[in-house]
């Protein structure tokens, strides 16, 4: 039986094929699937506009976890470290909905640069529409033949997609006991599949020791994705994003040094 979190993001979407397209797999995986898997529930919240506890409804902290991770136990800063993660890969993973839209309007900013990043991105989402910012991803990441920009490690490091770096990141995944999400067709180098893992990382729900995360991040995010942000806020097809692409480098940079202080 179809869960009917999966139904609702299906007719959300306007069927299974726009469904798919939007979070970029094949139709016959969603066909395939009973509920909808957890690594697609941000891509799928970031096309619909349904929550995340409606998709997934065993997802809802107030609801028993496929694996229970006690938040008390989580360390308020790697809470919050793990929503920026969130947010980032949910804004590379897909063209935010309306809904997602006018969540982020409410950001606050404050005095310090991720406070403005905050609030770069509240403005910017107020000055666009779920249309106009659709046909913009389509624009930096997809294109006729290929996107403004190409969000993956591997052609950042190589100037190729599926290269060494590719599989360098897969070997780690593996050693760590991370595999890549069914049905998936994106590569794991995919920055939103890097932000979606170190946002599990940061909240506990992927068990990894905080040297783990420091290897994972320098090796695999720190390398290339602050110049990705930095393209992002040049790109000539980047509006709403160009606020993404400040918003996402000042993050990686709090990062970078945040790892670099505890060595």
């Amino acid at each position: 039986m179809r869960d009917a979190g999966l139904d609702r993001a299906s007719d959300t979407a306007g069927g299974v094929p726009d469904l798919a397209g939007k979070i970029r797999i094949s139709q016959s995986s969603i066909l395939s699937w009973s509920k909808m898997p957890a690594p697609r529930v941000i891509a799928a919240e970031a096309a619909t506009g349904v929550p995340p506890t409606e998709l997934r409804l065993d997802l809802n902290p107030d609801h028993h976890h496929e694996r229970t991770v006690s938040q008390g136990s989580i360390d308020p800063i790697d809470v919050a470290r793990a929503q920026e993660y969130v947010l980032l890969a949910t804004l590379l993973a897909a063209a935010p909905s309306k809904s997602l839209l006018d969540r982020l309007t409410g950001l606050s900013g404050d005095g310090t640069p991720l406070g403005q990043g905050h609030a770069g991105l509240a403005g910017a989402a107020s000055r666009t529409t779920s249309a106009q910012v659709e046909r913009e991803y389509f624009d930096l990441f997809v294109g006729l033949g290929r996107g403004e920009l190409l969000p993956y490690a591997s052609y950042y490091l190589t100037g190729f997609l599926n290269e060494r770096p590719l599989s360098r990141l897969r070997t780690d995944l593996a050693a760590l006991g991370i595999a890549g999400a069914e049905g998936n067709s994106e590569p794991e180098d995919h920055a939103a599949i890097l932000c979606e893992i170190m946002a599990g990382m940061a909240d506990g729900r992927l068990e990894a020791s905080f040297v783990a995360q420091r290897a994972l991040f320098e090796k695999h995010v720190a390398s290339w994705m602050g110049r990705l942000f930095a393209d992002m806020e040049q790109a000539a097809s980047a509006r709403f994003y160009r606020a993404v692409g400040t918003f996402g480098r000042l993050f990686i940079e709090i990062e970078r040094q945040g790892f670099s202080f505890a060595k």
